[in-house]
């Protein structure tokens, strides 16, 4: 078990001394980043800034608990703790600050994020772990308010996970599953639900967790006493300490983030209670000082009295944290020792000073000789480009008056003279466009890379294995064959868990976990709370952290209260930090058909909306599920895969390759083929396409029955296309509401695969209405699409071009 602070402060007095001095140095560090970044901001050279400083002293205390393999979900004021753990430079926070698009000099997001938010890089070039447990790790920050609570709950969590569980390559992220995960959140977030619905799971779960709360009496301008029933959110907490000898609850320990020696001795203890007994700990932190004010969009000024403002400038962490320094002092053998004197102090400071400015200064350059150098690579090509053009000299000229340059102002005199030479040909206008290409390229990959996986392991790139029968192969219910199948994934796949409500006990609601918890354990099989955004950050903590967790929502609604995290944090996790982290979580939902307002929506134009970074399938049955969980198994892309409600009772055959067969993502299925119209669709309403087409092929229309199978990412390689081309009509049958999925389908078809050109008939969508459904079989029939609606709607459409024929209905 790794040591505590607590059991290695066994120090000599120099050694004392020296990190006494290192400590207020850094501090002086990040405050004059801070101080720096501001002016930065104000004289236009970024664009927006907000800043860590009155925070010092607590995050240099935090710092000093954080070891190797310990990971942070944090909050973006966090820059001194960030430059503590080696996770920042001065040149990489200027850097983020400018929007450097080199990974090289801005690791946390590649310029992708604003300041302040910042990660660590968990994967390797190729997409592969490092080795977590040789690293101290931030996970990638998020600005949503308490957006990064419900993840931290994951991530503290995986420490107790791989107390037991052990896998091929798990000893690259965890030691005997002795790490922390730190949370960090500002005082008036913690009036947002996902910090309750953490906290609470925390207590519950008893993971070691430590969770930071940054108190400054406001949240941007308005005070505490308006953002919860009690200005002091220990008091507010109190019920949630725990008693002697209980396995609920957690720690609180309240501390002045003004008062050095008080926070070392706080985040000891917090350590000690998380690290060796697995209690969270919650470490409130009062008399915080914000210096200049919320960010710079504003001032503080307009809110805070005269008063209040005398107070901060008094007790600001950094000017009592000097005045203990030079109030300390120890005799030791008959001498008197003292840790500074004010010149020596005086000294640091002057040298933070110069040290930010200098970093400040490398970091400008670095980011302004990008834009130089695009700009000598295209400029020559312009210039060649002008002859007697009077429109892209004028261009040239207004482009050398700018006084700063970006890329986009690049871009545009080059998509200027392209646009204004259009029509010609020649050496000069072929040499813009071929550099044109080149640097778009290389802006594509700076700006829109990696909202999927780019690995070896990306899911398309799983290759396709088909179920095999035999003659031996049964037909059972569809919820006995993914049953068999999650039995086989645990069996293969020891760093596979499964969680949500009524996962474990009594084996999920449908029983397609049935038995599992009591053959794999409660750990790998277990039961949670009624907290779905939670469930959710239990997913992607864990996942962040080696672990392939299948986080369970009970009912397609119910992603709704998880559609933040599964929107801000998990769809962005890539890409936000271009490659550097990833989730790879399976979310497992069960939903369409249903009957009633509150269980049978459909949500998923606002899935496909909200969430481009997560896979969406959608199965047509058990089988087909079951080899989309062995398909993501193989990959590193997250995905929610949408199971069909009405389909656990309905008998399907047994594949005998159970845990083996894959579905491929991407690829769509012809499950009729015709050649009169082509239908398409996905999911439950799957079968009652299929009942509404040998309903046509009774009135002389044959229907090619199409199944999506995956909307995220729609038909690779472009069939449906193909289809349309043979039956030139085209008809989307969708359960979500009109201009939903159905659009989102046919903007694909038309758009994308240029179907359009193939068309006889005006394309059709036949969707749900856009109110929720009515309960009971009856509404259900009058809420959505029924074989009725479908058969008269695809009918009416060869009425229209041939009414002798296909005389009307009505």
């Amino acid at each position: 078990m790794q040591t505590t602070y607590i059991e290695t402060q066994q120090i000599s007095f120099q050694d004392f001394k020296n990190q006494i001095l290192e400590d207020y140095k850094l501090g002086r560090i990040s405050r004059e980043m801070s101080y720096l970044g501001r002016r930065e901001v104000l004289t236009g050279k970024a664009k927006f800034g907000i800043f860590g400083d009155g925070k010092e002293l607590p995050q240099l205390a935090m710092a000093k608990v954080f070891k190797n393999g310990d990971f942070r979900s944090g909050y973006y004021r966090d820059q001194t703790f960030a430059l503590a753990v080696n996770a920042l430079s001065v040149e990489s926070f200027f850097a983020q600050l400018y929007a450097d698009t080199s990974v090289e000099r801005e690791p946390a997001s590649a310029g992708r994020q604003m300041n302040g938010h910042f990660a660590t890089r968990s994967l390797n070039e190729d997409g592969s772990w490092k080795d977590l447990t040789a690293q101290k790790n931030i996970s990638s920050d998020i600005s949503p308010t308490a957006g990064q609570m419900p993840r931290l709950l994951g991530l503290a969590q995986a420490s107790k996970i791989y107390k037991s569980v052990k896998f091929d390559g798990s000893e690259k992220f965890s030691k005997e599953g002795n790490e922390i995960a730190f949370g960090t959140i500002g005082d008036a977030s913690t009036a947002e639900g996902h910090f309750w619905e953490t906290l609470n799971a925390a207590c519950a779960l008893q993971v070691p967790m430590i969770v930071s709360i940054w108190d400054d009496g406001y949240g941007i301008s308005v005070p505490t006493m308006k953002q919860r029933a009690k200005a002091d959110i220990a008091e507010m907490l109190s019920g949630f300490q725990r008693k002697e000898g209980e396995f609920q609850g957690c720690e609180i320990i309240q501390v002045k983030a003004w008062d050095y020696p008080a926070l070392l001795d706080a985040y000891a203890r917090a350590e000690q209670f998380a690290r060796a007994e697995s209690i969270p700990v919650v470490v409130h932190v009062i008399e915080v000082t914000q210096p200049q004010g919320h960010s710079t969009s504003g001032s503080h000024e307009r809110y805070k009295n005269e008063e209040r403002l005398a107070w901060e400038s008094q007790f600001d962490g950094l000017v009592k944290f000097r005045e203990w320094i030079l109030n300390y002092s120890i005799e030791i053998d008959g001498k008197e020792e003292i840790i500074a004197s004010i010149e020596e102090l005086d000294a640091i400071d002057e040298e933070a000073k110069k040290t930010v400015k200098a970093g400040q200064k490398s970091a400008w350059e670095s980011y302004q000789k990008t834009i130089t150098d695009l700009v000598h690579s295209v400029l020559p090509f312009v210039e060649n480009l002008k002859g007697n053009n009077i429109e892209i000299e004028n261009d040239i000229n207004q482009f050398n008056k700018l006084v700063s340059k970006a890329k986009k102002d690049v871009f545009h005199l080059v998509r200027k003279s392209l646009l204004a030479t259009r029509g010609t040909n020649s050496a000069e206008r072929n040499q813009l466009m071929q550099k044109y290409n080149e640097i778009f390229e290389v802006e594509k990959d700076n700006y829109s890379s990696h909202l999927y996986s780019q690995s070896q392991w990306k899911a398309e790139n799983v290759q396709e294995i088909k179920p095999v029968y035999s003659d031996n192969s049964e037909d059972v219910d569809g919820r006995v064959v993914v049953r068999n199948n999650f039995d086989k994934i645990f069996e293969k796949y020891p760093e596979t868990l499964v969680f949500g409500e009524d996962a474990g006990n009594i084996g999920d609601v449908n029983q397609g976990l049935e038995g599992m918890q009591e053959k794999y354990g409660d750990v790998r099989v277990a039961d949670t709370g009624i907290r779905e955004a939670t469930i959710l950050g239990q997913g992607i903590g864990m996942a962040m952290r080696g672990l392939r967790p299948i986080a369970e929502i009970q009912y397609l609604d119910y992603i709704l209260y998880c559609l933040q995290g599964m929107s801000d944090d998990l769809a962005t996790v890539q890409y936000r930090t271009k490659g550097g982290q990833k989730a790879p979580v399976i979310i497992r939902t069960r939903g369409h058909r249903l009957e009633g307002v509150w269980h049978s929506g459909s949500p998923m134009a606002g899935i496909l909306n909200l969430s481009k970074g997560i896979l969406v399938l959608v199965p047509r049955n058990l089988t087909k599920a079951a080899g989309f969980y062995n398909t993501m198994l193989k990959s590193d892309d997250p995905a929610v895969i949408v199971e069909c409600l009405n389909g656990y009772r309905l008998k399907e055959k047994q594949p005998d390759n159970l845990g083996e067969f894959t579905v491929p993502v991407g690829k769509i299925e012809v499950t009729k083929e015709g050649k009169d119209v082509t239908l398409v669709t996905y999911g439950s309403t799957w079968r009652i396409v299929m009942e509404a087409a040998e309903e046509l092929e009774k009135l002389g229309i044959s229907a090619e029955v199409i199944d999506v199978q995956s909307l995220i990412p729609f038909d690779l390689t472009h069939e449906i296309s193909e289809s349309v081309k043979k039956t030139n009509r085209l008809v989307v049958i969708d359960e979500d509401v009109e201009g939903g999925t159905s659009a989102f389908i046919l903007q694909q078809i038309l758009e994308k695969q240029k179907a359009f050109r193939f068309l006889d008939s005006d394309p059709l969508t036949i969707a749900a209405n856009d109110h929720r459904p009515a309960y009971a079989s009856d509404g259900d029939y009058f809420s959505k699409p029924s074989s009725d609606d479908m058969v008269e709607r695809i009918y009416a459409l060869f009425n229209e071009t041939n009414p002798q024929k296909y005389p009307a209905i009505f």
